[in-house]
């Protein structure tokens, strides 16, 4: 007969023993745990390392986004030119050469305008401080006398001295201009790279691509050449334009240096976006009230009519046959691009924003309009 007690007194035991191995198991961590948090932890470090690495290439960014704006501004006159048999590389360097003789002559010319007119107000601002003296004790009160301001230019003071200064360095705003574009060197060799061997590159990039990705490449990269040619070549028409109505418009009125602040507005106001057109405007004007303030009221009449004639009847017509784009979307993409990048990014705003609307619209699907979106007749279903 089988002993039933002793099976008995084992049973506690190994419901004791199954308790406390279930205990610790609860106890114990589980096996995931450290791994999640190990991935997590690094995670963490690897996301705080690769915004301190991006951060640190942002110039570089930078660099490689404005050598691929000019590439794509260039590429198209080095194209003619190989058409016409010379050879892309020389075709590049003509290209480099002619822009760098047209900022420096640009930047040589104001230069040397403002350095004068400076020089010249600094000559007279003793007779000015007297006239302005005089109309103040004849208009607001006997007691207003300037005579300190006036002792300051005679005397060769701190501030006719200042001015004085900043007009010899005036003088020399062209060679800067010559100076920092040698020092752009990276963006030259990037952008000469790109243009001079912009075919090779392309067949590079697109030997790794399937066929079918090789042609929306291709595809993205033509309308980005297009649309960054069209911007440029609109802005030119409308510096070109800018210049030639200015130039008859200053010369008239009697502002100080008609030609050379004809090309300050026109150049100015149409290549540098959102604040160009209010610094393309205030240099003629201060130019031209220094001289006389009835010129400088008629400056500045000049210059606000003919922004409402480029805005409303000259920038439509051109744009529209070189870089069609929304207005809307013309400004949000200067504030987002300004808002990321500065100044860069609202120069490279409109072109990327009309490649991007130009690639989206090829291949979104349309379809025709119902009555009520149209704006066409119908009649109510009873």
């Amino acid at each position: 007969m089988t002993d039933t007690s002793d099976s008995n007194d084992r049973v506690p035991d190994q419901l004791a023993k199954r308790v406390n191995a279930d205990s610790r198991d609860r106890d114990a961590m589980p096996a995931w745990v450290p791994r999640a948090l190990l991935l997590f932890f690094g995670g963490i470090a690897m996301l705080y390392y690769g915004r301190g690495m991006l951060e640190a290439m942002r110039s570089f960014f930078i660099i490689v986004l404005i050598s691929a704006f000019l590439s794509f501004a260039i590429e198209p006159a080095v194209n003619r030119f190989e058409g016409l048999g010379i050879r892309r590389g020389l075709g590049t360097g003509i290209m480099f050469v002619l822009i760098i003789a047209g900022i420096a002559g640009f930047g040589f010319a104001i230069g040397t305008v403002l350095a004068e007119q400076i020089s010249d107000f600094v000559d007279s601002a003793p007779s000015t401080i007297d006239r302005v003296e005089e109309w103040l004790q004849r208009n607001v009160s006997e007691d207003i006398t300037l005579a300190a301001t006036r002792d300051r230019f005679i005397d060769g003071g701190d501030l006719g001295g200042t001015l004085s200064d900043a007009a010899g360095d005036i003088a020399s705003f062209g060679t800067s201009v010559l100076n920092t574009l040698l020092q752009a060197f990276t963006v030259a060799l990037f952008t000469f790279y790109l243009v001079a061997e912009g075919p090779r590159f392309r067949r590079l990039i697109c030997s790794t691509l399937a066929p079918e990705r090789q042609r929306v490449v291709l595809r993205v990269w033509d309308l980005a050449i297009e649309k960054t040619g069209g911007y440029i070549i609109s802005r030119a028409i409308l510096a070109f334009v800018a210049t030639m109505v200015h130039w008859a418009a200053f010369s008239v009125i009697d502002v100080p240096f008609p030609l050379p602040m004809a090309l300050w507005v026109g150049i100015v106001s149409q290549f540098i976006p959102v604040v160009g057109t209010y610094l393309a405007g205030a240099l003629p004007v201060v130019l031209a009230l220094i001289d006389d303030v009835q010129t400088g009221v008629w400056a500045i009449v000049v210059i606000v009519v003919y922004q409402q004639l480029e805005n409303y009847l000259f920038a439509p017509k051109i744009t529209s046959q070189t870089m069609e784009i929304h207005v809307a979307v013309a400004f949000a993409s200067v504030l987002v691009g300004a808002a990321v990048l500065g100044p860069v990014g609202a120069l490279l705003s409109l072109p990327f924003a009309a490649t991007v609307q130009a690639f989206v619209s090829t291949y979104i699907e349309r379809h025709e309009l119902v009555a009520e979106v149209a704006g066409q007749p119908h009649t109510r279903r009873s």
